[in-house]
């Protein structure tokens, strides 16, 4: 060993210390386990991403070109446009997804406006009956939507929704994952702010508004996402409770063009796409408040 200050001798060279991978608890990492991680983390991903890539390369391919091709390629050998306009010329997409995306707009605003309110009455305030409230929107969770969407569609026949948007919006406006999610994210804010608030002569709306609702916008992020992409694929109801074409969604237009197009792979996917761009804008917009509000509205005792 060198004595501390002792130059280096000629011809020496200094050796760079080597980096260690460790995890969040500062274990180092062997290479064998880093590999395997890596070899899963790629397995997942072609998992997850390879068949919209597939659908995207699809979508792009031209009517000479082989799609079935073994092994697959993914990359077209002359891109073309013309698969998204023969989908605007098959059926009205563009109106089907405005249609959705006046749905999903207002799914969006109701959920957050709704799941707010009642997540910090679960829990902040104080009053008879929390518990049972909470334990009410627990076993909501649990009730298949195939085992209420008969009394659903009774119930909007008769309040003369059949057939709207509004009736389309409705029975999702409030879900009760979000409530609980907003519920969580606002027990986990510190009591302390909100009792220097309350001294100062801050009532219960201006404590919501002003000092709890702007510390959980990640968990609105997460609620935001989950409606608009519950809204936007949500395909049984609006079949149900819809029957003119001309207020159809984007998943039932879609499932025109399956059944009409069936063996036009090409035509189809250009459909897919179109359905999905729509929420890959929204979650590329929302990813950072969306992360960081997954830790705020964790699940807890």
């Amino acid at each position: 060993m060198k004595a501390p200050g002792a130059r280096q001798a000629p011809g020496e060279t200094a050796r760079t210390p080597r980096r260690r991978v460790t995890d969040q608890h500062g274990r180092r990492v062997g290479v064998r386990e880093l590999a395997l991680r890596y070899l899963l983390l790629l397995a997942v991903l072609a998992l997850t991403v390879g068949p919209f890539v597939w659908q995207l390369s699809t979508s792009l391919k031209g009517p000479t070109e082989d799609i079935f091709s073994s092994p697959p390629r993914f990359l077209p050998d002359d891109p073309t446009l013309h698969n998204y306009r023969r989908v605007a010329d098959t059926i009205p997409v563009w109106d089907y997804a405005l249609n959705s995306l006046k749905v999903a707009g207002a799914n969006v605003v109701t959920n957050c406006v709704g799941s707010a309110l009642a997540g910090y009455a679960l829990a902040r305030l104080r009053y008879r009956g929390r518990r049972v409230a909470t334990l009410v929107f627990i076993l909501a969770m649990l009730v298949p939507v195939e085992g209420i969407i008969i009394a659903q569609f009774t119930t909007m026949r008769e309040l003369g929704l059949n057939n709207t948007l509004v009736g389309v919006v409705l029975p999702g406006c409030i879900g009760a994952m979000n409530v609980l999610l907003m519920r969580n994210a606002f027990r986990n804010l510190p009591y302390e702010i909100e009792e220097a608030a309350y001294v100062d002569g801050a009532n219960a709306w201006q404590r919501f508004l002003r000092i709890a609702l702007p510390s959980v916008r990640g968990t609105l992020a997460v609620v935001a996402v989950f409606a608009f992409m519950g809204a936007w694929d949500d395909f049984l109801w609006p079949l149900i409770v819809l029957s003119d074409p001309s207020k159809f969604t984007l998943t039932i237009g879609l499932n025109y063009l399956h059944g009409t197009f069936a063996n036009d792979e090409r035509l189809v996917a250009a459909g897919t796409i179109i359905a999905v761009a729509p929420l890959i804008a929204l979650f590329a917009c929302l990813q950072r408040y969306f992360f960081r509000g997954v830790g705020e509205g964790a699940v807890k005792g």
